[in-house]
């Protein structure tokens, strides 16, 4: 059984993609890091997917969905960072309502940051194909007001990055992914 974790590698033309979406790719990689570090295993493995191709019609994450969709019961969760990683405030969730209890309960627990809302709806180009077929899914939810200040442009470098917002981004995605993947049943459909 699975829980994913992801982000992509597309920059455009211009600027680095490094909030967009180089920053979501880090923290899904900085939370299996944590853990490790924790020494912390969970019941059920933790994957990280960094998309290739998300701009260019999502053709990494069609490729992945195809090779591994036979295996679709196994998938507990994808989860997808795509908006930045600017200081966050809780989660988007599509799946079941009775998923959706459970995922508040996690959220409860990150209380001491302040991140604690459970939006409707994840949203995320690259784990689309898996929430249409009932996977639940994830989006990290962060501040978007200056997204849109760097988004695809010259501007869209390192020094948009606060690691001080990357490390609560990352916090979100490790204590989310982790207490899902030790649950001892997977999320309800």
């Amino acid at each position: 059984q699975i829980v994913l974790v992801s982000g992509h590698l597309d920059s455009w033309d211009v600027g680095q993609g490094a909030m967009d979406d180089g920053g979501g790719a880090f923290i899904s990689w900085e939370a299996l890091s944590l853990i490790k570090d924790l020494g912390l295993r969970p019941k059920r493995t933790l994957r990280l997917v960094l998309w290739t191709a998300e701009e260019q019609g999502g053709t990494g994450a069609e490729q992945y969905y195809q090779l591994h969709k036979e295996n679709i019961s196994n998938f507990d969760i994808v989860m997808e960072s795509d908006a930045g990683t600017f200081k966050p405030s809780g989660l988007g969730f599509t799946g079941s309502a009775k998923a959706r209890d459970i995922v508040k309960e996690i959220m409860a627990l990150l209380q001491p940051i302040n991140v604690t809302d459970v939006y409707d709806d994840a949203d995320g180009t690259d784990i689309n194909y898996w929430m249409r077929d009932g996977v639940p899914g994830a989006s990290l939810r962060d501040d978007l007001s200056k997204y849109f200040w760097f988004h695809h442009s010259q501007g869209d470098t390192m020094t948009v990055q606060d690691p001080n917002q990357m490390n609560l981004c990352a916090a979100v995605w490790t204590v989310v992914s982790y207490v899902i993947a030790d649950m001892e049943e997977m999320l309800p459909r």
